[in-house]
């Protein structure tokens, strides 16, 4: 069976306001196709893959039953962010800062408020998505250091991995490399232990749960595995991957479902204190009728399922 959705966002995100996706049925369960839609179809297929391991083959068994999570922050004004890190029970919040046309000041702003909301004990990261040049990244890491009270690191600051080593050698603040390792030609050969301090691990890019652990042993960094900004069906397998890695150090990005307007399934996971539980498996698409995508939708993502599966 494949299903296509359509799920409102409650803030514009990644600059999207409605997220869409593919859900298919195989012998073993659900898998989630969702690749954003400026990602060629080349870029596609490791997404396909992990949506095809779901639901025909499962997962490596885990390793822990629960995984400590993270709040995130969209770009918005400080009263809100207060509000999303307040009502999480997370004590780690991971802030968007660097949107285009968004100055740094309002970053600042936004992200004094996490803390306030967090307390002096809890960790603050922040996410630039590639957005700065190398002295830019100095500058802004500086400030934000100092309104946070301290930054657990700094995600993808610039574009290039020669970047990132430029600034983690100038700045006092871990560097996470996430854009540089799933977007990389060949994520298993791309060398970012000189240019960061964790790697930042995201299952649906890196082609699947089995994958995305060889991608996380060969990188020699500790990992923190973040979502794709799924539903609960492709969320599953971000757990599970969380769930079978040797070792996680870092709460992981994967409590994103707050960010849409609804979820396919009742059985979404939620954060408890901060940590969401290890699923068996995906869960079923119960409540897909609610968000199933007009026909124009429903065509586009499926003539690009199909393009994507000739190219595997």
């Amino acid at each position: 069976m494949v299903l296509v959705y359509s799920i409102p966002m409650r803030t514009r995100f990644r600059g999207i306001t409605v997220r869409e996706g593919v859900l298919l049925e195989g012998p073993a369960g659900w898998g989630e196709f969702c690749a954003f839609l400026d990602y060629a179809d080349d870029e596609c297929a490791p997404w396909l893959a992990c949506a095809l391991e779901a639901a025909e083959q499962g997962w490596p068994a885990p390793v822990r039953s629960e995984i400590p999570v993270n709040c995130t922050v969209p770009v918005v004004s400080p009263e809100r962010a207060h509000a999303v890190v307040a009502a999480s029970g997370c004590a780690t919040a991971k802030v968007k800062v660097a949107d285009p046309g968004t100055p740094l000041a309002d970053d600042l702003a936004r992200v004094e408020a996490v803390r306030d909301a967090l307390g002096p004990a809890g960790a603050i990261r922040v996410d630039a998505n590639m957005a700065w040049d190398v002295d830019t990244a100095v500058s802004a890491i500086r400030e934000l250091a100092r309104a946070a009270g301290g930054l657990e690191y700094v995600e993808q600051p610039c574009r290039s991995i020669e970047e990132l080593a430029a600034v983690r050698r100038r700045v006092d603040v871990r560097i996470a490399a996430d854009e540089s390792i799933r977007r990389a030609e060949d994520p298993l050969k791309v060398a970012v232990a000189g240019a960061a301090d964790i790697a930042v691990i995201k299952v649906a890019p890196l082609g699947g749960v089995r994958r995305a652990l060889a991608v996380a042993e060969a990188c020699g960094l500790p990992c923190v595995v973040s979502s794709a900004v799924e539903t609960s069906v492709g969320m599953a397998a971000g757990l599970a991957l969380a769930a079978a890695l040797p070792e996680l150090d870092f709460a992981c990005g994967l409590a994103t479902l707050s960010l849409m307007d609804g979820d396919v399934t009742t059985d979404s996971p939620r954060p408890v204190n901060g940590y969401l539980p290890v699923p068996a498996h995906p869960p079923a698409p119960d409540r897909f009728a609610e968000f199933a995508a007009d026909d124009e939708t429903t065509a586009r993502w499926l003539a690009r399922l199909d393009r994507v599966r000739n190219l595997t």
